[in-house]
């Protein structure tokens, strides 16, 4: 689906406001609902739930409604989405590094790594899938869920069918592994007794797709496991800002051979300013109640982002994509189980 063009008289702050009326309640509703203990356990944040509300009315109310909604619709879309991964980098610091250590660091780039490449891999090389839904859903599986997916979108400029199949997956997927990694823990300790809850913890933060996925997942085995599995969780989140320069850097390698008429390769200016966010904050320059301000403030922004692309999203493109996006999901996800957990007792192995 192409994105929506604007007219003249949707580029006017009169003509924003609809649209941006409309995603903001939408994501009020599903922040409330988000804090909900019945929505919590299962790990569906208000960013899930915020694209789930969207696609209902998207493919219902919604069309009744595009002419006079669809500026400030594209407004959420774009713009404030870049602004709320600008502002994600308040949620992080760079000492938070130094608590999962080196053996932490180093499982997180190579899960982030390996199940990206495979996602490309796989994908193109045997599903036939297009290359934008291949990156799309390895950012999401390797990085943070639909997070990293919505990061992706304006570096690749996918269209919004494809970054919907994408969150798609790893929500599924995600979701899943609340239930099954627990499970698990029960099974490697058995396994491997001197594997300690902490190292589990690290596992679910290298391995889980969602923040809020890894914070049920680790919460189902212990305080420790928790507190691990989310350090390590936001450490594979600062490595979104890295990823989206490379990726544009070698989309711009790519260049050369796409086809002339496109639109230029845009570099991903809000990459860096997501790091000197982060930046800024590992200072601890601002109290904690502005911190706690500015992140309820971005869970808005990216909520009203994920309900715009809800809203663009229609069914018809999601059942035209077919069962083979689905498929890389569940590859990449039984290798973040199984390949992520040899990752981890490789590491653990040799920097303990």
């Amino acid at each position: 689906m192409a994105d929506l063009t604007l007219n003249r008289s949707l580029r006017t702050p009169a003509g924003y406001l609809p649209g941006l009326l409309l995603t903001g309640i939408i994501a009020v509703a599903a922040l409330l609902l988000g804090n909900q203990r019945s929505f919590t356990a299962l790990g569906l944040s208000a960013l899930t739930l915020a694209i789930v509300m969207g696609m209902v009315l998207g493919n219902t109310l919604y069309p009744r409604l595009g002419a006079l909604c669809d500026g400030g619709v594209l407004l959420a879309k774009q713009r404030l989405l870049r602004l709320g991964i600008v502002l994600y980098g308040f949620r992080l610091t760079f000492q938070q590094i130094a608590d999962v250590g080196a053996s932490g660091i180093a499982i997180d780039l190579l899960t982030l790594s390996s199940t990206f490449l495979l996602a490309c891999w796989l994908g193109q090389r045997w599903l036939k899938l297009d290359r934008e839904t291949c990156w799309l859903i390895g950012a999401g599986s390797s990085i943070c869920g639909a997070a990293a997916v919505l990061a992706t979108e304006p570096v690749i400029k996918a269209q919004a069918s494809k970054v919907a199949v994408a969150i798609a997956t790893v929500v599924l997927f995600g979701t899943l592994a609340i239930f099954i990694w627990p499970l698990l823990w029960t099974l490697a300790h058995s396994l491997w007794p001197s594997l300690s809850a902490t190292q589990f913890g690290i596992y679910i933060g290298s391995t889980v797709h969602e923040v809020a996925q890894v914070v049920a997942a680790g919460h189902a085995i212990a305080p420790q496991t928790e507190n691990a599995a989310v350090i390590a969780k936001m450490l594979r989140v600062m490595l979104l800002a890295p990823f989206l320069l490379l990726l544009s850097a070698r989309l711009r390698q790519l260049a050369p051979q796409q086809a002339t008429g496109k639109r230029p390769l845009a570099f991903p200016w809000f990459a860096l300013l997501f790091i000197v966010v982060t930046l800024f904050n590992s200072c601890h320059l601002l109290p904690a109640s502005w911190i706690a301000a500015i992140e309820q403030i971005d869970t808005l922004l990216l909520a009203m982002a994920m309900a715009a692309l809800g809203l663009t999203t229609h069914i018809s493109a999601l059942k035209q994509a077919g069962v083979r996006p689905l498929l890389l999901g569940l590859l990449l996800f039984i290798w973040l189980m199984l390949g992520g957990g040899a990752l981890n007792l490789l590491v653990h192995h040799f920097m303990p």
